[in-house]
């Protein structure tokens, strides 16, 4: 199924009655926080545009992509 938005990565977070955040990454569990970072995180991703809800999502549950995964395989370094 494809994603309307085009900077989707496939992040859905939910706040559970007791306090705690949980991220699922493609209808997997991801992660779950709880306490004071559930609560502080839960704000900040109200608070972000989609763009910025996915990217925060990604760092949190240390899935994303660094840009220079094609260079670096390719790099002489890491050819031997």
């Amino acid at each position: 199924m494809a994603s309307k938005f085009e900077n989707d990565l496939g992040f859905v977070w939910h706040t559970a009655k007791n306090g705690e955040l949980e991220i699922r990454h493609r209808g997997k569990y991801a992660t779950k926080f709880s306490g004071a970072k559930a609560q502080r995180y839960s704000e900040e991703l109200e608070e972000s545009t989609f763009e910025e809800q996915q990217q925060l999502m990604a760092r949190l549950t240390g899935n994303y992509k660094r840009g220079n995964e094609r260079s670096a395989k390719n790099h002489p370094r890491n050819t031997l």
